[in-house]
């Protein structure tokens, strides 16, 4: 009798559930819960735990003829051939000692315990730019965001990386300003950010200085302690210095023992040449599963709800075409304007930092058809697919501008090239707005209408969705000239007061037949 021991450890699943059908376990899953979505992923750990794995009292030879003797059924029993065998046939010795080898119930539980032990690893976010617009507004109350909902793994650290010279305190004070708990507040609320703002710290350095790095990791290391140590940096850093701070990062920064991920914030590169270049470039020191590109405007919450309003709801896909639908109109404004970021933003403009990333996602999530799956890979290739069929953009379905002075509530403003960060004579549009197409069977033919732009009259973010003329309506006359009030339209404001609504019309109450245009409206905050 032969008896193989294991020289390596191999990924195996088991079930941490017996099954009711057999002594042997049957696959299971666990959930893991990102962004208020439930990720399936099977428990996975090392062979390694049971180091008996096979018994045998055969020669060593082909696994593909082993197979073609012992087969293992889903529920991890064992097939054996339909014909009778003797009570002591190498076949059901095999069979039998096999089965005496499977780790119990009890090793399993042990051994899962002992991989996803919370107590064993520790995660360290750096936020490098930490002291920038988009790390104060958007990152650290996302962060909190996570912690609030106990996503965040039990022994976790936060550091923020930047030039600016601040302490531990300074940088919680300014955290702090923008911290909120959203919708659902509760009575823990500023406990909640007390505890938070105790696990961040910050450290100033240059970014593409190893020394500083290197600082960085041995402070790190003193948060960490014994503990297996996996570390996320978030680049909130101009594109230019992403390579840098990769490069430093990795070299000097990164895990010893666990993995090391980057967060790219857009934009990612100016166009297709420069991203293929930024890509190749990461990739000189990080793998491409380490590096995570990010829009964080996905992350809104009427974003997210953009697939499980068409797709859980029966009323709405049937309309999704170009037979029903008019135009689809997707605006973004903001009421005030580049505000000391005119350096920044003059690189870029309002087409790259808002309509080719924020609003085109957008555009491809409400076009895309129903992916296979939520995978991100399914989903992804259905938006790819709407953007390959999108034709090219012709320069007379194009308007641009740029923001003049202005007065607002007894304010004046300067007027975009009047910023002292803006350069002299700059031609960079700060409002912009296009007529695209997708040629494909379902929309051909409807415009998608793309407009966005700095201090304008208020802040909003909308998707409009106007559908067509009721053929033959009986109703025309009572509209009168204006047809337009005689469509429907969904509206999904994203932001502020996120909210959903359908016009539809309708007759006011009275003797007369008077119509008028009524909101089924589905209000956010008070739902």
């Amino acid at each position: 009798m032969a008896t193989l021991y294991s020289t390596t450890c191999r990924s195996i699943s088991y079930s941490l559930t017996p099954s009711s059908s057999s002594s042997s376990s049957s696959s299971s899953s666990s959930s893991l819960s990102i962004n208020g979505q439930n990720h399936h992923q099977r428990l996975n750990f090392s062979s390694c735990i049971a180091k008996r794995v096979l018994p045998v009292k055969v020669s060593f030879h082909s696994r593909r003829n082993f197979h073609l003797n012992v087969v293992l059924m889903q529920d991890g029993a064992v097939a054996t051939p339909v014909t009778p065998v003797e009570n002591e046939t190498p076949f059901k010795k095999l069979k039998d000692e096999f089965l005496s080898s499977v780790p119990s119930t009890e090793e399993i539980k042990e051994a899962a315990s002992f991989d996803v032990n919370k107590d064993e690893s520790t995660v360290s976010i750096t936020v490098v730019g930490a002291s920038g617009d988009l790390a104060k507004k958007k990152i650290f109350p996302a962060l909190f965001a996570l912690y609030y909902e106990g996503c965040l793994p039990e022994h976790f650290t936060i550091f923020g990386y930047a030039r600016s010279k601040m302490t531990d305190a300074e940088l919680r004070n300014m955290v702090s300003k923008t911290l909120t708990c959203r919708i659902d507040k509760r009575e823990n609320c500023d406990e909640k950010m007390d505890q938070f703002l105790k696990r961040c710290f910050y450290h100033s350095g240059q970014y593409g200085s190893q020394e500083n790095f290197a600082e960085l990791d041995k402070k790190l290391k003193e948060h960490e302690g014994a503990r297996v140590s996996n570390r996320l940096f978030y680049l909130s850093i101009p594109p230019n210095i992403f390579i840098e701070a990769v490069k430093c990062a990795s070299s000097s920064a990164s895990s010893g023992i666990g993995w090391t991920r980057v967060i790219v914030e857009k934009p990612f590169g100016r166009d297709s040449d420069s991203s293929a270049a930024l890509t190749k470039a990461l990739k000189q020191y990080l793998d491409e599963d380490q590096i995570f590109r990010i829009d964080h405007y996905l992350g809104k919450e009427l974003v997210e709800n953009l697939s499980v309003l068409r797709f859980s709801n029966l009323i709405f896909e049937p309309l999704w075409s170009r037979q029903y639908i008019r135009n689809v109109q997707l605006i973004f404004s903001e009421d005030f304007g580049t505000e000391g970021r005119g350096g920044y933003f003059d690189n870029y403009g309002i087409i790259r930092d808002i309509m080719q990333n924020h609003l085109l996602q957008i555009l491809a999530l409400f076009a895309m058809e129903t992916p296979v799956s939520l995978d991100a890979e399914d989903i992804r290739n259905e938006k790819v697919k709407v953007l390959r069929s999108m034709r090219p953009l012709q320069l007379e379905d194009v308007v641009v501008g740029q923001y003049k002075n202005h007065t607002k509530g007894g304010v004046t403003y300067p007027a975009y090239t009047d910023d002292n960060t803006v350069p002299k004579g700059s031609l960079t549009p700060t409002f912009a707005a296009a007529a695209l197409f997708i040629d494909n069977a379902r929309w051909d033919g409807v415009p998608f209408l793309m407009k966005a732009g700095k201090a304008l009259h208020n802040k909003s973010a909308e998707i409009r969705v106007q559908f067509r003329h009721v053929p033959g309506n009986l109703y025309n006359r009572n509209f009168g000239t204006d047809l337009d009030r005689a469509t429907n339209e969904l509206v999904i404001r994203v932001q502020p007061d996120e909210a959903i609504y359908l016009k539809i019309n309708n007759k006011v109450p009275g003797l007369g037949m008077r119509l008028d245009r009524s909101n089924l409206h589905l209000h956010y905050a008070a739902r």
